[in-house]
């Protein structure tokens, strides 16, 4: 707004001088031709006693005479001079009458006479000069037009006063800033009305935008609150279920084979098959501990690295369905800090359980990659695929997803998702830590 506040201001100017030029041209070229007009007049009026042949005394005064009778206002008159720079006649000032005007400057040092004469010499023609205004007494810019009258050795001219012109161009000029002035408020209201729009529309987005990310963090926070009744649910009934009924079951096991040791104690052979199946009962109790403890965690996340942990989780995820899942590392091995090997081998877990869930799929590969500067993770499945850009609007859907992204910021990593119809692939890149030794 500025920017255009400045060159309108320009432009305005550019046209008001251009416009006081026009006016003023046109003007003075209508004053010219008027003073033209009075000057043949009074040609007309003197060409009777010029043309007759006369020059004695009594002719040229006469011609004087009826010159000095032609006026048009107060200060519309014509003088007379001989070509040498002598004033003949003067209505106005009658004191200049028989003075040597030759040598006569104006107070810009111009030599007003000799440029009257100059002009007459050459056929007639207009000049600007300044005069003493005979009903102000004050010098004011004059524009004049002179011809000469060869016969007489006379120099016949008229002239009007500019002072009036230049008035009238001030009250333009005084115009054409008021203008420009009002024009520079209204863009200052339009700029004033625009600031406030775009500051109120700004805050509008904000707030809604503050909305949006308060109800996504409410989803999330009661989605992680969910998530930890579940994890706590599941924990609980595969305890009561699966651990708790192994341990009853060797207690009552072993209560079995205390009483009939009691009851015969030289029986000790009879007891054996009974601490037998105590013990295998006690296998299937560590078994079910490590794979709790192992969903938990994976300890091959810990003990052999990431890779191992990949595959492990692919064969697991084999085991239980139609599912083929491929998994593949490239680049120069090297061990990941904890924070970044869980948070990669988490988002592989996610979009696994996705994509068993989701997509229908019937293939994924899973390609762990080591580059000089970052760790990438690439998930790729032929399933059917989703909407990616409608999941992330919807602020009850899509919660994991959010939660992995965030993760990744979290650690400075970046995580993209692109989807079609023909399948989904998840990128997750990890910068690489320059710490890390090489394994």
């Amino acid at each position: 707004m500025l920017g255009i506040a400045l060159a309108v201001r320009y432009q305005a100017t550019v046209l008001v001088r251009h416009e006081r030029a026009l006016v003023e041209a046109a003007y003075l070229q209508s004053k010219e031709t008027e003073l033209r007009h009075y000057v043949e007049l009074a040609q007309s009026a003197i060409a009777p006693m010029v043309n007759s042949g006369r020059t004695d005394a009594a002719t040229r005064q006469a011609a004087m005479d009826a010159l000095a009778r032609l006026d048009y206002g107060p200060d519309g008159y014509f003088f007379l001079y001989d070509l040498q720079g002598r004033n003949l006649m003067h209505p106005r000032q009658p004191e200049l009458v028989g003075q040597d005007l030759w040598l006569l400057r104006d107070p810009e040092g111009a030599l007003t006479i000799q440029k009257l004469v100059a002009a007459a010499k050459t056929g007639g023609g207009s000049v600007r000069y300044l005069w003493r205004k005979p009903s102000s007494q004050q010098v004011a810019p004059k524009l004049g037009y002179v011809v000469a009258v060869p016969a007489w050795n006379w120099m016949l001219g008229t002239g009007i006063y500019l002072d009036d012109v230049e008035q009238t161009l001030r009250q333009l000029d005084a115009r054409a800033e008021t203008d420009i002035r009002e024009t520079m408020a209204w863009i200052g209201v339009i700029a004033a009305i625009s600031i406030l729009l775009v500051a109120a529309s700004g805050l509008a987005l904000n707030v809604s935008e503050h909305r949006e990310a308060d109800a996504k963090l409410r989803q999330l926070a009661q989605r992680v609150v969910q998530s930890q009744e579940d994890e706590r649910a599941r924990l609980s009934r595969e305890l009561h279920d699966g651990i708790s009924q192994l341990l009853v079951s060797v207690k009552l096991v072993l209560e079995a084979a205390t009483n009939r040791i009691r009851l015969a104690p030289t029986e000790g052979a009879s007891v054996a098959p009974i601490l037998g199946m105590a013990l295998n009962r006690l296998d299937s109790v560590f078994n079910e501990v490590r794979r709790v403890a192992r969903n938990l965690r994976p300890a091959l996340l810990d003990d052999l690295g990431l890779y191992a942990a990949l595959q492990h989780l692919a064969r697991e995820m084999q085991a239980g369905s139609t599912l083929t899942v491929n998994v593949t590392q490239t680049g120069h091995p090297r061990e990941l800090p904890d924070e970044q090997a869980t948070a990669l081998f988490r988002i592989a877990q996610e979009a696994l359980t996705n994509v068993e869930r989701h997509a229908h799929a019937s293939h994924v590969d899973v390609t762990l990659e080591f580059s000089d500067r970052a760790t990438r993770l690439t998930v790729r499945d032929n399933g059917v695929g989703f909407d990616v850009a409608r999941m992330q609007l919807d602020p009850r859907r899509g919660i994991g997803l959010r939660n992995l992204r965030e993760r990744m910021a979290a650690l400075g990593g970046s995580f993209d998702i692109f989807s079609a119809p023909s399948g989904t692939r998840l990128i997750a890149v990890l910068p690489s830590s320059t710490n890390t030794p090489q394994s």
